[in-house]
């Protein structure tokens, strides 16, 4: 009847309507939630970063692994040769300008290190340079960077001819003289393995420098990855 007031309007909605159904872009954005009712913005600490620098998979591992050994195959067959080579030019002890009187080539036996370091305890320096291959097996099993790979290779090959010489030079059994044979100036006397060496250190002080470890990750990665914790597993809770 007119006068009389109808009941109040109020929107109806589908019964078969759910709320899977509502177009989610006609929403304020308030951030994505889980079926539990946390959403990112509200509980950061539970979203899992994504690294940069991935730890190696195995196949690049083995990769890398071998070429460590081709470098140092490469650096050992060098230092041995020139040994050689030099034990048969300039068996008569005289020296031989290379440029000019700064670098000459010149033949010793040296009994301890560079520089002559250690050279009345030969067997020390035999005991040195053993640790020092059993610490680049050790380190490569890690091995992520080519750059490492190289420095790693380089120091392998090196170590391995200088403790050649403790063997097969005389006086021999770990105790024979390393073949020195380029004169630096006479400051000291060096051979082909000590550049190499002198290579590999330079350029793991870069790396170092650069903070990429051996697994080829930078430092901040892996402090990232420490300080932040990982987020649940899709599909279950919190102590899922």
């Amino acid at each position: 009847m007119p006068g009389e007031a109808g009941p109040p309007l109020t929107p109806q909605t589908d019964a078969s309507t759910s709320p899977q159904d509502v177009d989610v872009s006609l929403l304020p954005a308030t951030g994505s939630q889980t079926s539990d009712g946390v959403s990112p913005e509200t509980h950061p600490e539970l979203v899992t970063p994504k690294t940069q620098d991935p730890k190696p998979t195995p196949a690049r591992r083995k990769w890398l692994f071998a070429m460590l050994v081709a470098v140092a195959v490469l650096a050992y067959a060098s230092d041995q040769v020139s040994k050689i080579v030099a034990l048969d030019v300039l068996a008569d002890g005289e020296p031989r300008p290379f440029i000019g009187d700064l670098i000459r080539f010149k033949l010793i036996g040296n009994p301890g290190a560079a520089l002559s370091l250690g050279a009345g305890n030969t067997w020390v320096m035999t005991l040195i340079a053993l640790g020092v291959l059993a610490a680049i097996i050790f380190v490569a099993k890690d091995l992520g960077s080519w750059a490492w790979a190289l420095a790693l290779g380089l120091l392998l090959g090196s170590a391995v001819g200088n403790l050649t010489d403790r063997f097969v030079r005389p006086p021999g059994g770990g105790q024979g003289h390393v073949v020195d044979f380029i004169d630096y100036n006479r400051w000291f006397i060096g051979n082909v393995a000590d550049i190499w060496i002198v290579g590999a250190a330079g350029l793991i002080i870069v790396l170092a420098l650069l903070g990429i470890g051996v697994d080829g990750r930078r430092d901040r990665d892996r402090v990232h990855d420490r300080d932040v914790p990982a987020g649940p597993t899709p599909g279950g809770g919190p102590d899922a």
